[in-house]
């Protein structure tokens, strides 16, 4: 095979998994939501998700184990043949336990099955075949619907692996709606790295402020906005109106663009070179609301308001990589 042989089989390979993946979401049916439902009664009375599987479904297990508790679904993950060897004891009667076979026929996990209804916690099948011992014995089913693997001999566990590890994602993306579990919930459970410090830190804790916050009237010329700029050190200026309230923002980028105009730009007035009604958002609010209108926007100066619209903060873009937001 040549190179051009290795890509074109890998886009092969994509294309089943992509057109599988196609399938299953097509495939979706009253199960998955009868297992939401089980979900929501057992994290409502307390108790745990635990996921099980053997194989290559463990570390698959493990993956959605892992999505589920960092949304605020505490889950955890059962070895079926440890826990025949004491690490039964995770399970309690308000627990529900998502067993993961595309066959639904593993003798590892129908094995485990009688104890687990002996320990009172309900079951839900993730399988490929909804008559199989697994599914019939289960409260509900999650189908996987595939009709092929991306192995050549339609062997080796990759689309119907894929499939699985998607749903496992679509069932905690759900739950996390259905539980109302919000930005700010997620922020508590990731405090650390990069992702913590936006969704934790608020605008009023990066944002420029006091002397460092550069900030002239709408009667203001030009040459006060540079000094503003300059003595703050900033890449912007807030302009404001009476009471303080945002009128507008002049930037070195404006100023730049403004070089070229005849007449003496330095004595001009700032109301006739500023952005007026700039985009603006509350000092309250998230870091990553910032970090949303910077891409959305492609600007690099906020302005920070309170609830009255006066002028409190700048946020610099250039300030952030050394907050360790970006």
């Amino acid at each position: 095979m040549t190179n051009v042989d290795y890509i074109e089989r890998a886009r092969v390979a994509l294309d089943i998994e992509i057109e599988e993946l196609r399938r299953t979401r097509d495939g979706l049916n009253q199960g998955f939501a009868e297992a939401v439902e089980l979900a929501l009664s057992a994290l409502a009375a307390g108790g745990k998700l635990i996921l099980t599987g053997i194989g290559k479904n463990l570390p698959i297990a493990q993956k959605i184990a892992a999505t589920l508790t960092s949304t605020g679904a505490p889950a955890v993950v059962l070895h079926p043949l440890e826990a025949m060897h004491g690490d039964l004891g995770i399970v309690r009667t308000n627990d529900l336990v998502l067993a993961l076979s595309f066959s639904g026929a593993s003798e590892e996990l129908l094995n485990l099955l009688p104890a687990i209804r002996r320990a009172g916690a309900k079951i839900v099948a993730v399988t490929g075949d909804a008559k199989s011992p697994l599914a019939r014995a289960s409260d509900a089913c999650i189908l996987v619907r595939i009709e092929r693997e991306a192995c050549p001999f339609n062997m080796a566990p990759t689309a119907s692996t894929t499939s699985t590890l998607a749903l496992g994602d679509a069932f905690a993306m759900v739950l996390l709606e259905a539980r109302g579990f919000g930005r700010d919930d997620y922020a508590k459970l990731h405090p650390g790295g990069a992702i913590g410090r936006t969704l934790l830190l608020r605008v009023s804790d990066i944002m420029r402020a006091g002397e460092r916050l550069a900030k002239v009237p709408t009667t203001a010329r030009v040459r006060d906005a540079v000094l503003a700029m300059t003595r703050a050190r900033a890449g912007a200026v807030a302009v404001v109106g009476p009471d303080d309230r945002c009128a507008g923002i002049f930037t070195d980028g404006d100023l730049r663009r403004h070089l070229d105009d005849p007449g003496g730009l330095a004595d001009r007035p700032i109301c006739e070179v500023m952005t007026p009604n700039p985009i603006r958002l509350r000092s309250d609010r998230l870091a990553v609301d910032a970090l949303m209108l910077f891409e959305q926007h492609n600007i690099d100066d906020l302005v920070v308001v309170d609830e009255e619209d006066r002028v409190v903060g700048l946020v610099d873009l250039q300030d952030l990589p050394k907050m360790k937001i970006l």
